[in-house]
């Protein structure tokens, strides 16, 4: 990943150690984000002409390639970096960029990639999508954690890396909770969870459910989950759908 011209190194002993330093650091950021790059080219094309090198100006254009990936996602990047350099100040300036995302599940990621690449902003791109996928793991590890603690009532008909579990009473059948859980990203880039409740029940239910407790349960999760946060919301969510199930 990193190219240099040896001749700036007093021994190959100083450029191993440099070199050393370098990949400590990257396994550093990797942990850290979980963003890892394996494969990087760069190729350079100098742009000044001979006008522009009398008054000391250089331009360079800067080919960028790699490919890596944030924990479950794989990426492939390219972009341009043009350089303009004159006696007093560099500058430089993303110029173009194209994002290929591997297949996945997550269709939430399609019209940020085409953000990023239309803004031709990298660092939001990686910042983003490291949020999201914490976020992403986040979901599965609360949907395993539930289907574990309550196996009868909570189903993952999709598995637990979808949006949606199902909370089902088993002495009430035909009673079923849908919690639909998106990781979305706004404009900005910034990640946020959406939770949303779709309660299901028999029509017979629907018609005896006169203070329309069942219409307004959505509302009602919502403010749940703002008084006492994701986990706890659904976990008093999955208690009160099926108390008598494990009392």
């Amino acid at each position: 990943m990193y190219q240099s011209d040896s001749e700036g190194w007093a021994s190959s002993k100083d450029l191993r150690s440099h070199l050393g330093h370098l990949e400590s650091e990257l396994r550093f950021l990797s942990t850290l984000t979980g963003i890892s790059i394996r494969n990087y080219s760069m190729k350079t094309e100098d742009l000044t002409n001979t006008e522009k090198k009398e008054k000391s100006i250089m331009k360079v254009l800067q080919r960028h390639r790699l490919s890596g990936n944030c924990r479950m996602i794989t990426f492939q990047l390219e972009f341009q970096i043009l350089e303009i350099q004159n006696k007093e100040s560099l500058s430089s300036v993303i110029t173009d960029l194209n994002i290929i995302m591997e297949p996945t599940e997550y269709s939430e990621l399609s019209e940020f990639v085409s953000r990023a690449e239309e803004r031709r902003d990298l660092l939001m791109f990686f910042r983003s999508l490291h949020f999201f996928v914490e976020w992403c793991e986040y979901r599965k590890r609360t949907f395993e954690h539930f289907k574990e603690k309550y196996p009868a009532a909570v189903h993952l008909p999709e598995g637990a890396a979808s949006s949606c579990m199902a909370v089902r009473s088993t002495c009430q059948p035909g009673f079923e909770l849908v919690i639909v859980w998106r990781v979305q990203i706004d404009e900005e880039g910034k990640v946020l969870p959406k939770l949303d409740l779709l309660p299901k029940a028999p029509q017979q239910a629907l018609k005896l459910d006169r203070n329309r407790v069942l219409e307004t349960a959505p509302l009602s999760f919502r403010a749940l989950l703002g008084t006492l946060g994701i986990e706890a919301a659904l976990e008093s969510l999955i208690k009160s759908l099926c108390t008598a199930d494990y009392d």
